[in-house]
């Protein structure tokens, strides 16, 4: 096990309590032109925040992409350490680069996102991606990958504490600029 957790935590394979890797793929031609397309350098990097957001009739795109849900977390597989991870607000496509994820009852989307961002994670997918310029980890790898899972109450505990934590920490820069 990577690290201790607690006697009423497991850890899980992410591939067990995810649906990491079976995305639907379309046609740049049956998305429809007032849909939101998301790209890579449309992700804030360890924050997950959207920075520009742009229809299909805004950006030109080719090939093929992955429809994503509200509710679905958007994970860049591609040059995992710049965390590009966030939990998707609305339905939109997102390029074959950003896998979006269902997560069963078990697992909430959003603590899935802080897992997905932790220090454990990154050090994760640095041990086993692959390529030298543009690193990616692959779907076995990620479907693999051990994610201590918490009961639901304590998961939700997480993301509040986590939330009350960032609100601090923007009030405080904000302060300071």
């Amino acid at each position: 096990m990577p690290f201790e957790i607690p006697s009423n935590w497991a850890w899980v394979k992410l591939g067990d309590v995810t649906n990491y890797g079976k995305c639907t793929t379309c046609s740049v031609e049956d998305i429809d032109d007032n849909c939101w397309i998301l790209e890579l350098e449309d992700i804030e990097k360890d924050t997950g925040k959207i920075l520009t957001r742009f229809t299909k009739a805004e950006r030109e795109i080719k090939g093929v992409r992955h429809s994503f849900s509200a509710g679905n977390v958007l994970y860049s597989k591609l040059r995992t350490y710049l965390n590009k991870v966030l939990l998707a607000k609305d339905d939109g496509f997102c390029t074959t680069e950003i896998i979006p994820i269902e997560c069963t009852g078990v697992i909430c989307a959003q603590y899935l996102c802080y897992v997905l961002r932790s220090q454990y994670f990154l050090d994760y997918t640095a041990q086993c991606g692959y390529g030298v310029k543009m690193p990616r980890l692959s779907t076995n790898d990620a479907r693999k990958a051990m994610t201590p899972l918490p009961p639901l109450t304590e998961q939700m505990k997480i993301i509040e504490k986590v939330e009350s934590i960032t609100e601090r920490v923007d009030s405080i820069a904000k302060a300071l600029q």
